[in-house]
């Protein structure tokens, strides 16, 4: 989801909530602790120098029971950091405390922010040596090929 998607999203909402992939809602009192532009320089194990960038949110939740973040006070930080950052219309990763600092993408479902598990992957799988996987056969369904059958002899 990139970052104009999620405003006009906000413009549209009463409240915010966020739904964590196992489908619970992270708690109606967190607080988006950052709002971030990242920048990753690497080289993949083919050779290839890459560049990525996101935008970046940082959910939190704090003891604070009291104070929820409304959508119109997140759209105001966004357009804070829009303007101090430099922000361009990326895409948006997430940040939230599970058993480590997990990683998500995001999307929205016309109520909440849904947050979508990432998996990493090989980006020069034509360059690294991973043989591609073949597909698995059972030998049940190969069929006969020569017209013989288990017991007729030709064998």
């Amino acid at each position: 989801m990139k970052l104009s998607e999620v405003k006009t999203a906000l413009t549209n909402l009463e409240t915010i909530a966020f739904q964590l992939p196992n489908g619970e809602l992270v708690p109606n009192h967190f607080h988006v602790t950052e709002v971030g532009k990242i920048t990753k320089n690497f080289i993949d194990c083919g050779g290839t120098v890459r560049n990525e960038e996101v935008i970046n949110f940082q959910l939190w939740n704090a003891n604070d029971y009291d104070h929820r973040l409304h959508p119109e006070k997140l759209l105001s930080i966004i357009e804070l950091s829009e303007k101090v950052l430099e922000l361009k219309d990326q895409e948006i990763e997430v940040e939230y405390q599970g058993q480590t600092i997990e990683k998500f993408a995001l999307e929205f479902d016309g109520k909440n922010f849904l947050l979508v598990t990432k998996q990493t992957d090989c980006l020069a799988l034509d360059k690294c040596g991973i043989p591609e996987e073949k597909p698995k056969v059972k030998m049940a369904d190969l069929g006969d090929a020569n017209g013989c059958t288990p017991g007729g002899g030709c064998c």
